[in-house]
């Protein structure tokens, strides 16, 4: 499936990009430009950072440590998910056994 690209223009900070998008990803391009204009302003107007290249990295940087926390996150939650369903079916094993056993 070839879908057709097309050059998508998305303003962050006051300037004009054009990116060559598929255009059934656009609307996701449009809308990660804006969260990414918008914490780009937010570092901007902190008065911290000077400097288009040095607002764009600590962005960067923000939004990887954030990603990388909701990934750590994720395998927590998926591990302690995991021992929860075996220890819920050992249970009902063990139910179910005991069943067995007086049917018997």
């Amino acid at each position: 499936m070839d879908a057709k690209t097309a050059a998508v223009s998305v303003q962050i900070l006051d300037k004009e990009y054009l990116v060559a998008c598929p255009e059934d990803e656009r609307d996701d391009l449009m809308r990660t430009a804006r969260f990414l204009n918008g914490r780009m302003r937010e570092i901007r107007d902190s008065g911290k950072v000077i400097g288009m290249d040095r607002i764009a990295v600590m962005a960067a940087l923000n939004i990887a440590h954030d990603l990388l926390q909701q990934q750590s996150q994720g395998a927590r939650y998926g591990r302690s998910f995991g021992t929860r369903v075996r220890a819920l079916r050992e249970r009902v094993d063990a139910v179910l056994h005991q069943d067995r056993q007086l049917e018997l």
